[in-house]
């Protein structure tokens, strides 16, 4: 219970898109918002490196291109790299919220 007798809830989440772990509390009878969070599965088409990034070409089901995601510069940035020069055929899954993918 809180100061003055009310129920609190602590709330504990982690960041989707930086694995940083956050906290709240909260009265138990105030409203909260929460993120709406999509998955997509896009195939990838190409790769492009620019200005010392390497973008992603990621074809939608409808064959719409999205080409403003860059490939991740980590163990799985490097795993789709080197499968996508083997020929491999890739999907990568998207997520998106709050206006980040």
């Amino acid at each position: 219970t809180g100061k003055h007798g009310h129920a609190k809830v602590h709330m504990v989440a982690i960041d989707i898109f930086t694995g940083k772990k956050l906290e709240d509390i909260c009265p138990s009878t105030h409203n909260m918002n929460v993120p709406n969070v999509t998955r997509t599965e896009l195939q990838l088409v190409d790769l492009n490196d620019e200005d010392n990034k390497t973008y992603l070409s990621l074809m939608e089901d409808n064959g719409d291109l999205i080409e403003n995601l860059t490939l991740p510069e980590d163990a799985l940035g490097e795993e789709i790299k080197t499968r996508f020069e083997a020929d491999e055929q890739l999907l990568v899954m998207v997520q998106r919220a709050m206006g980040e993918e």
